[in-house]
């Protein structure tokens, strides 16, 4: 049997050792940054250990592809805060269930594959953004919260932190060279929490942030009145929150499948996204998506199965329900040490090799992408802007191309050979290659080497055969595809077209 309810590849060679041991190490990166975005957003500490257990575990079974690590994001948390503090935590709980509603519909209907419009440089905008933020957000562990505000730590108790900090990333970058069997990140955390127990140091730790002690997360119903003014409220939060948390994860799933050389599924991510926030919605917990830095360490760690993300969940649950007093004491010094190695990886440095062979709009693109995405926080926005742009750029740079080949024939006959897509950018460009009242009186518009894309196109070309047949002359329209023949209305008298030599145009689709 290979396949057991489609879930679990078992002919797939599973290193148990390693899924373990990684894990592990993911649950501890993710308490801490779990609880800082749930405190970031107003919500109770819990709220955000619930929705790294549950998003962890629902993904980690049905998600897209093995290795991806999924929780309580500062991507999707970020869309949440203006809702949490006009409306409260009920209607945060029911924007991440009709969140995750959108987000399966989106994986029913097999939309997923729009991520393949995402050109490279937004690409590396969007990783080296990540980067920056993962970085940034471990600075806040410097400061202490003093008279209601964060300052920054001093004299003895800043050297501790750096001295701890600086230990933790020796450890993460020299153990490899020792042995790569066990995971240099887990390492590092448990050597720094020896000595910080050991020898009494007095430093933050995960108690410091917020308490880890609860219960299973209780089946509540969101208590929002079910009226269409309430419906109205939070559907605009659930379609953000939905498209940040699949483009967030879908570029993730992208990422995974460039490190490890295989093919996860879109569509399964979409629909295991969507009923791990509904269960979320139900469950007290504050919503996610695919964490790029978890899931990187997690790979670091020798993790290519699912069973990862499981332990890594169930470990913390069990630290919700048993585990509090010990994980409490753990460092943050030891954490933020790690999360600052997973910015250095996550950072794409191959992109200043290239920099230089890029064209100049996508060096300007991605910067652009990387500082949307600090700036705001909005990953979804910034993928957008890059899009946008790309695709006006190759609009631009691909309405330069079309030109035309001209000749007249031993039968007095003038024929334009057209090369080069005719689209709304390229259309005046195209309309000035002709000159009517000069032209003999039957013309020839060879579409061979070209293609009609849009209706732009075709009312120019209509706006031609016209103008050609008010001046009295006939012009023939070759090898044009049938649905633009179709569309070619007024020039239905005029119209030469040699089927037989016509391109038929394919496009790959997902089955």
């Amino acid at each position: 049997m290979k396949l057991a309810l489609n879930l679990f590849d078992f002919t797939q060679k599973v290193n148990y050792r390693n899924e373990i041991l990684a894990g592990l190490t993911v649950a501890m990166t993710m308490i801490p940054e779990s609880l800082s975005f749930a405190i970031l957003a107003g919500f109770p500490p819990l709220v955000g250990l619930y929705a790294a257990f549950i998003a962890g575990l629902i993904t980690a079974v049905f998600g897209g592809r093995p290795g991806m690590v999924s929780g309580g994001a500062g991507a999707t948390v970020v869309v949440l805060i203006a809702l949490m503090r006009s409306n409260g935590l009920e209607y945060v709980f029911a924007a991440v269930a009709l969140a995750g509603v959108i987000q399966i519909l989106i994986g029913l209907f097999k939309f997923s594959k729009f991520i393949r419009l995402v050109p490279q440089p937004v690409m590396y905008g969007f990783v080296n953004g990540l980067a920056v933020i993962i970085f940034m957000s471990q600075l806040d562990q410097f400061k202490v919260l003093s008279n209601g505000t964060l300052t920054w730590l001093q004299g003895e108790p800043m050297m501790i932190m750096l001295g701890l900090v600086a230990l933790t990333v020796a450890i993460v970058v020299g153990f490899p060279k020792i042995t790569k069997k066990i995971p240099a990140s887990l390492v590092a955390i448990v050597v720094v929490f020896a000595l910080v127990v050991g020898f009494g140091i007095n430093t933050k730790t995960v108690q410091d942030i917020a308490s880890v002690e609860g219960g299973f997360p209780p089946f509540h119903i969101p208590n929002i009145p079910f009226t269409l003014e309430a419906f109205k409220i939070i559907l605009p939060y659930s379609l953000i929150f939905a498209a940040v948390g699949l483009t967030e994860g879908l570029l993730t799933l992208n990422l995974v499948d460039e490190m490890t050389g295989t093919k996860g599924n879109g569509n399964r991510e979409c629909i295991a996204q969507g009923t791990s926030n509904i269960a979320n919605g139900f469950f007290f917990g504050m919503g996610g998506c695919p964490m790029i830095a978890q899931t990187l360490v997690n790979l670091s760690a020798g993790s290519r199965a699912r069973l990862s993300g499981i332990i890594a969940s169930i470990t913390i649950l069990l630290i919700i329900l048993f585990g509090a007093p010990i994980i409490g004491q753990l460092p943050m010094a030891a954490l933020v040490g790690v999360m600052i190695m997973v910015a250095l990886g996550t950072f794409e440095w191959a992109s200043f090799k290239i920099i230089k062979k890029m064209p100049k709009h996508d060096i300007f693109v991605g910067i652009l992408v990387a500082v949307i995405t600090v700036v705001l926080h909005n990953l979804a926005l910034a993928v957008l802007i890059g899009v946008i742009i790309s695709a006006l750029v190759f609009a631009w740079e691909s309405a330069k191309r079309i030109r035309a080949r001209t000749y007249i024939d031993e039968k007095g006959v003038k024929h334009y050979d057209i090369y080069g897509p005719l689209f709304f950018g390229s259309v005046m460009t195209f309309s000035e290659k002709f000159n009517i009242e000069e032209d003999p009186e039957e013309v020839i518009i060879n579409f061979k080497e070209s293609r009609v894309s849009d209706m732009s196109a075709i009312e120019t070309l209509n706006s031609i055969t016209k103008k050609y047949s008010n001046a009295g002359k006939k012009v023939h329209l070759q090898n044009l595809s049938t649905d633009c023949i179709r569309l070619l209305d007024n020039a239905e008298a005029v119209i030469d077209v040699n089927i037989i030599k016509d391109p038929e145009y394919l496009v790959a689709v997902e089955k």
